[in-house]
Parts: structure tokens; C-alpha cells; sequence
């Protein structure tokens, strides 16, 4: 399981009906340089990742404590329900759901959302069904996941609607730090520390419900304000 940073960047646009080919370095674990795999589309490098892993070891305990005072998943509407009230949801309006979300405030893309604010976007995510007993595979969904909200953190800051911005996920790394299930609710606590030069920075951690973290994560973003004519 990944102990240290698994990182994606995103090198060029990618077109996603065209094939793509992969590279990959296998380098020894316990070497300077950690695994690397590098996908080509049209002869353009579009991505890459790098990834460390670590046995299992004894050691040090301890864990941020929970955030507090937040509301049982189950008292939280979801996202199609947000979105039957009217809400734009962008692109989350008509795309499939296989992630069950329920934010404990007004997400960024509401027309409800009243101004900027400082305090951290929080939202309970799992699997919309149960999943196998594969580790890797709970660890792919939630890699998946961590990105659907995160960059929101950066425009809940501010008073800007969604439909003023120019986004996307340039740089993600997450750390994994105990075993989960992706298909039980994790709380997902998002802030942004810094947005300048039409990049910003969002940190994120994912909590149990019995208040362990078990993932951090770490994304820099394009945020553009887009041209008004």
C-alpha cells in the first residue's frame, strides 16, 4: 500500500476518445527514484505519476483529531437532490454518480452559497455500493474521488461563481496512511491555504467516521478568471 507521495501531473490536454500508451519505470523500491509511469497520447507526454510503497511496520500513533461538530451523513440531502432544487451543479449535473456526496455546507457551485468564507469545504463521500474485498481497488476509487471536491476549497474563498472560472488539476498527491473502505463513509475536509498567479493550493484529508485519518492530499490547480466581453 502507498506510504509516500503518489503523484499524478498532468503534462498537456488529453483527448479522451484517442488511445493512449503507457511507459513505465520499474526502480526498486528501496532505491533514490520511486516507481514512475508516463502516458503518451499523439506523441505527447499527457501524464505522470510516480508512487512509493511500504510494508507494513510498527511505529509512532497518532491522528489529527476529528473536526467537530458535523452532521451524520445520512442527515445530509445528495447531490441529486441539491440538484433537483434548481442548483447548477456543472459538470456534476448530468454525469453518472458512482460516488455517494454529501456536503455539510453549501458547495461551491450553489446558487445558495452565500459569499467567500474561511472555513474548510467538508464532505461525506463512499462508494454508491459494496465493493470487493480489494485493497487496491478501495485506494484506486478513492484516489478517483479526492479530486472531484478539492479544488472547490480554492473557490470558496471566494465570492466568484463557478461560471466565471477557467479550472483544472495540474499537480494531486495523496498519502495513504491506514487501511479502508472506500464503500463506508469517509469525511473529507478540504481547505485552501494559498491562491495567487491564477494557481491555487488545496489540502485535504480523508476521516473514518470513528475520527481516523486514513488519507492526506495535496492539489495545485489553474484557477482563471474568464474574459468578460
Amino acid at each position: 500500500m502507498p506510504s509516500t507521495p503518489c503523484t499524478p501531473t498532468s503534462s498537456a490536454p488529453a483527448t479522451p476518445a484517442s488511445r493512449s500508451s503507457t511507459r513505465a519505470n520499474a526502480c526498486a523500491t528501496a532505491g533514490p527514484s520511486p516507481p514512475a509511469v508516463l502516458a503518451i497520447q499523439h506523441g505527447e507526454a499527457i501524464f505522470s505519476l510516480s508512487a512509493s510503497f511500504q510494508l507494513p511496520q510498527d511505529g509512532l500513533e497518532h491522528s489529527e483529531p476529528p473536526p467537530d461538530d458535523v452532521p451524520a451523513p445520512d442527515t445530509l440531502p445528495t447531490v441529486g437532490e441539491r440538484i433537483s432544487r434548481t442548483d447548477d451543479a456543472g459538470w456534476l449535473s448530468p454525469a453518472p454518480r458512482p460516488i455517494d456526496m454529501r456536503f455539510v455546507d453549501e458547495p461551491a457551485w450553489s446558487a445558495a452559497r452565500q459569499g467567500g468564507t474561511d472555513a474548510p469545504v467538508r464532505v461525506w463521500m463512499r462508494a454508491d455500493g459494496t465493493l470487493p474485498d480489494d485493497r487496491l481497488l478501495h485506494v484506486c476509487l478513492l484516489t478517483y474521488a479526492s479530486d472531484m471536491t478539492l479544488l472547490g476549497s480554492v473557490i470558496a474563498r471566494h465570492d466568484v461563481p463557478v461560471d466565471r472560472l477557467q479550472m483544472a488539476s495540474l499537480d494531486h498527491a495523496m498519502w495513504f496512511h491506514r487501511p479502508f473502505r472506500a464503500d463506508e463513509w469517509l469525511l473529507y475536509t478540504c481547505y485552501s491555504p494559498n491562491a495567487s498567479g491564477s494557481r491555487g493550493l488545496a489540502t485535504g484529508r480523508f476521516t473514518t467516521e470513528n475520527g481516523q485519518t486514513v488519507a492526506t492530499t495535496v492539489q495545485e490547480g489553474l484557477i482563471r478568471l474568464r474574459r468578460t466581453r
